[in-house]
C-alpha cells in the first residue's frame, strides 16, 4: 500500500489561523506607522515655511506680504496629504497652517512667529477616530496626544 503525502485539513486550518492572528496584530501597527509618516510631510513643510518667513521678515521688517508667489516665502505646493496656508499675517505676527486632506482630513498643525506649535483635531473626523487629540503645546505625532 502506498502512503499519500500532503497536508491535512487541520494543518491548513491551523496555518490560516496563525496567519490571521499575525495580520490582526501587524495591521494596526502598520496603519499607525503610515499615518505618522504622512504627518512628517506637514511638520517638515511648516518648519521650512518658518525659516522662509523669518528670511522675509529680515528683508522687509514685516510679515505682511509673505506667503505669496514671487517672494522669498511662497507657499509650498504639490503636497500629497496637506495644504499649507497663512491665515494670519501682520507686521509683527504670522501663523502658518497645515490642513490635512484626503486620508489626513480633520487634523490641523500650526506654527507662529514665536515657534509655538499646536495641533487641532476636528471632532468626529477620521483622525479623531484613530485616537488623535488636540494639543496646544506641540505637534501630535501619535494617537493620544503624544508629541
Amino acid at each position: 500500500m502506498q502512503r499519500q503525502s500532503g497536508f491535512t485539513l487541520i494543518e491548513l486550518m491551523v496555518t490560516v489561523a496563525i496567519v490571521a492572528i499575525l495580520a490582526g496584530i501587524a495591521m494596526p501597527s502598520y496603519t499607525s506607522y503610515v499615518t505618522r509618516s504622512k504627518i512628517t510631510e506637514a511638520t517638515s513643510s511648516l518648519l521650512a515655511m518658518r525659516v522662509k518667513m523669518e528670511q522675509f521678515y529680515q528683508d522687509k521688517l514685516t510679515y505682511a506680504g509673505a506667503c505669496t508667489a514671487g517672494t522669498v516665502a511662497p507657499l509650498p505646493s504639490g503636497l500629497k496629504y496637506f495644504t499649507i496656508t497663512c491665515p494670519v499675517r501682520s507686521a509683527s505676527a504670522y501663523t502658518v497652517q497645515a490642513d490635512g486632506i484626503d486620508s489626513m482630513a480633520g487634523i490641523i498643525f500650526t506654527i507662529d512667529q514665536a515657534n509655538t506649535r499646536a495641533t487641532t483635531v476636528t471632532p468626529g473626523s477620521a483622525m479623531a477616530g484613530h485616537g488623535y487629540v488636540d494639543n496646544a503645546a506641540c505637534w501630535v505625532s501619535k494617537p493620544g496626544g503624544v508629541c
